[in-house]
């Protein structure tokens, strides 16, 4: 039996996926504290990186964040991006 992902598992694969879409250094994005703003000067996610942000998050863990979430507040931080997905991930 496989356990369903833990929160600090799915915050550490989330901040490479952030990385990858800000394009930014992976190891620059590990170290930003958690609750560091997506779309502010830190990580600076523009509209269609987080378009293509969510994309990847529904075909690596079946979440569609925009469909779940109508007003986006889970794109405030990689905190709360991460306990939105962690929170809707379905048992393996």
């Amino acid at each position: 039996m496989t356990e369903t992902r833990d929160r600090a598992t799915v915050e550490r694969e989330l901040r490479s996926l952030i990385a990858e879409a800000a394009r930014l250094d992976e190891a620059v994005v590990a170290e930003l504290p958690a609750d560091t703003d997506l779309f502010g000067p830190r990580i600076g996610l523009t509209s269609l990186a987080g378009v293509t942000l969510l994309g990847t998050i529904d075909q690596r863990y079946g979440v569609d964040v925009a469909a779940l979430d109508l007003s986006l507040d889970s794109l405030q931080s990689i905190a709360t991006l991460s306990d939105f997905v962690a929170s809707h991930l379905q048992p393996t």
